[in-house]
C-alpha cells in the first residue's frame, strides 16, 4: 500500500497517445527499459496487488472506482472490469495458486476472499477482527498465505500465517517474530520457499526472515532505503528482489544479500507494487499510482510465482 497523498492531475488524452506510441510488443522491448502499456486515469490512486494467471491475464484493483478487479487481457493496451467485491470491501493485493483460485486482501473489511478458477464471484475464505488490513500477500507452494498486516497510525506491523487444514477449514494466526515490525507492506518467499522477505514502509527497511511453522527466526536487515520510499516487492527465480521504491520512480533490483544490481527508471513516480508475466515470465508490470496506469519491462529471469504455477518450480 502506497505510503504518501501527493497526487498529479494527468490529462487523459494526452496520456493515451503516449501510451500508444509507447507500447512496441512485449516481447521486442529492450531489457529493463519500461513502457506504458495502459491509458492514464483508469485506475483509481489505489491501484494496486498486480498478478497474472495461468492464462495471461494481468489483474489489478481498483479499476475506475475503489471495490473493483481490473483485468488487463494479455497483449491489450487496455483494462476492462472483472470483478467487484462486497459493498464496503477494497481489495489490496492479488495472488494466484497453483490451481488458478484468485486470493484478494481485502484492507477494508479485514477479509481474503477467493475467486475460485473461472469465476468472477468473490467468496470469503478468511476473515479476522484482530487484523488492521491485510495488505499484501505471498503464496507458498504447498498453498500457505503469507499476508502483512501494518497498523499505518501506530507504525509497527505483523505477519500472518493462513492455512487451509485437514477439516477444510482456513485457519490464520499472527507469526511470531524475533523483532517488533515496523510497517508491514511488500513481503514474497526465496525460491526455495524457506526465507520470507518483508518490506516496512516506515523505515524503508527489509528484513529477511527464517520460517518454522508459525515462527519467523534469523532476522537479518538485508537493505535500508530512505523511509517511506519502499511499497511492494516480488522475488525472481535467481533470488533477486524486485523492490518498488515509491516517490523515487523506479524498480530496485538486487542480490538476497541486499547489494542493489540496478535500479529500473519508471514512467511515473509512484510505483505501488509489481508481477511477472508473459509467455516466459520474465515480463515485470508494474502498477503506477501517479496517473492510475500500468507500465511494464523485460528482465532476465522468470518471477519465482510465475515459475510456481505453471509447476516448472
Amino acid at each position: 500500500m502506497a505510503t504518501t497523498s501527493s497526487r498529479t492531475i494527468w490529462c487523459l488524452c494526452s496520456s493515451v497517445l503516449l501510451a500508444i506510441a509507447a507500447q512496441p510488443a512485449l516481447a521486442e522491448m529492450k531489457l529493463f527499459e519500461s513502457a506504458q502499456v495502459t491509458p492514464a486515469g483508469e485506475y483509481t490512486f489505489g491501484i494496486e496487488g498486480p498478478a497474472v494467471d495461468l492464462d495471461g491475464n494481468l489483474f489489478v484493483v481498483n479499476l475506475g472506482k475503489p471495490g473493483t478487479i481490473g483485468r488487463l487481457p494479455a497483449g491489450s493496451a487496455a483494462s476492462e472490469t472483472f470483478a467487484e467485491l462486497p459493498q464496503g470491501s477494497v481489495g489490496n493485493s492479488v495472488r494466484f495458486d497453483r490451481d488458478g483460485t484468485m486470493f484478494v486482501a481485502d484492507y477494508k473489511g479485514h477479509n481474503i476472499f477467493a475467486l475460485p478458477k473461472g469465476s468472477a464471484e468473490a467468496r470469503l475464505w478468511f476473515h479476522s477482527d484482530e487484523m488492521k488490513q491485510p495488505n499484501d500477500m505471498t503464496i507458498a507452494r504447498d498453498g500457505t498465505i503469507y499476508a502483512s498486516d501494518p497498523n499505518w497510525k501506530g507504525r509497527e506491523g505483523h505477519v500472518w500465517r493462513i492455512v487451509k487444514v485437514s477439516d477444510g477449514s482456513v485457519q490464520g494466526q499472527l507469526m511470531t517474530a524475533p523483532r517488533a515490525m515496523g510497517t508491514t507492506n511488500g513481503i514474497d518467499l526465496s525460491p526455495d520457499g524457506k526465507t520470507l522477505y518483508v518490506g516496512e514502509s516506515n523505515s524503508g527497511e527489509i528484513w529477511s526472515y527464517s520460517i518454522r511453522g508459525t515462527e519467523l527466526i534469523d532476522a537479518k536487515l538485508i537493505k535500508a532505503f530512505q523511509p517511506d520510499t519502499i511499497d511492494g516487492l516480488r522475488t525472481d527465480v535467481s533470488g533477486r528482489l524486485y523492490v518498488a521504491r515509491i516517490l523515487k520512480g523506479t524498480i530496485a533490483i538486487m542480490k538476497p544479500n541486499g547489494a542493489v544490481q540496478r535500479e529500473v527508471a519508471l514512467k511515473g513516480k509512484e510505483p505501488t507494487n509489481l508481477a511477472f508475466g508473459g509467455d516466459d515470465g520474465k515480463t515485470v508490470f508494474v502498477t503506477q499510482r501517479q496517473g492510475g496506469f500500468i507500465e511494464a519491462f523485460r528482465t532476465d529471469q522468470q518471477g519465482r510465482e510465475h515459475c510456481l504455477q505453471r509447476g516448472r518450480c
